[in-house]
């Protein structure tokens, strides 16, 4: 049997890190080490260095960041910026004098111009402006791309940078104030149909109104199949080059709300409000490279969703009421 390498997840308890611990914990070539923020201040370069100095991990998933919606990266710029930042260049300095043999980046699709041509591939990064709504994380993401990169130019460390799509799945953040687009449907709804046999009671129906049109298109991808393909490219994938990860398929944002409303059940009005933003107006992601390895998305965006708002409902009593 091959010898067993410790892989370090950063950022375990959060979507993307707790699916990368169910998914590698299941092969038996790794030993999994994980650290809470109590234990662990990925912004703390000190702290960063006495835990290489002590783990000497063998891989890093890097999947800690500081994450939210449009209004959270406008009410917090400075965080989103400055505590990214941080977190990559500790986590990918440690990781290059302690000799971690691979490094796996998590960026964002957010990294890409907001005119970019579609579906974007990943030459298309730094082509044009950003979409203003995202700008500080996607500027802090970039730069943890750059980084990686030029540790391998001029180290030669095998550090790679993975661009996923608009994930969504167990463990995702259901805070409105700081959640991304389909948890905050979710939460939306499930709040009003809780609140709809008082409504309809009164003679008058609920109504849920969202930010901007409903035009903007998105892509979607069960946080499970990143693991899966997180997990292919640790084995698989060596280049400098960014690599896409998505499923190629796009709905418009009125058309995710019509779906989660009825997984979810609510039947009452969906309203807009135009002069929210809607973001950038398409994100898809070209995922040749990533489909050429072999890997494919196994969970349907339906099926997802249901699963998803199961895991909320069991879970719920944990996010405060809005």
């Amino acid at each position: 049997m091959a010898d067993v390498r410790k892989t370090y997840i950063a950022g375990h308890c959060g979507l993307v890190g707790s699916a990368l611990v169910r998914r590698f914990e299941q092969d038996r070539q790794r030993a999994i080490v994980v650290r809470r923020r109590a234990a662990l201040d990925l912004t703390d370069a000190q702290a960063v260095e006495r835990f290489f100095a002590e783990e000497r991990p063998d891989e890093v998933l890097l999947a800690a960041a500081k994450v939210g919606g449009i209004q959270a990266n406008a009410d917090f710029p400075v965080d989103f910026l400055l505590s990214n930042l941080q977190i990559q260049n500790n986590v990918l300095a440690a990781s290059h004098r302690h000799g971690v043999k691979k490094l796996l980046f998590l960026g964002s699709s957010c990294i890409y111009p907001k005119h970019a041509p579609q579906p974007m591939r990943e030459e298309y990064l730094l082509d044009g402006k950003l979409e203003p709504t995202n700008e500080p994380y996607a500027i802090a993401k970039i730069a943890g791309i750059r980084l990686a990169q030029a540790y391998r130019k001029q180290y030669g460390c095998n550090f790679i940078a993975v661009m996923p799509t608009n994930l969504y799945g167990p463990c995702d953040n259901f805070a409105l104030a700081s959640s991304h687009v389909l948890p905050a449907l979710i939460r939306r709804f499930h709040d009003a149909k809780q609140s709809e046999p008082e409504a309809f009671a009164k003679d008058r129906g609920t109504r849920v109104t969202l930010w901007g049109t409903g035009n903007a298109r998105r892509e979607f991808l069960h946080v499970d199949d990143l693991a899966d393909a997180c997990h292919l490219l640790m084995k698989r994938y060596d280049a400098s080059d960014i690599i896409n990860v998505g499923t190629g398929q796009d709905l418009s944002i009125r058309e995710l709300a019509e779906l989660v409303a009825h997984i979810v059940g609510y039947q009452g009005e969906i309203g807009w409000d135009p002069s929210k933003p809607d973001g950038m107006p398409r994100k898809l992601l070209a995922v040749s490279r990533i489909t050429e390895l072999g890997w494919r998305p196994r969970i349907g965006l339906e099926d997802g969703i249901r699963s998803t708002y199961a895991w909320f409902l069991a879970n719920k009593d944990h996010w405060p009421r809005m």
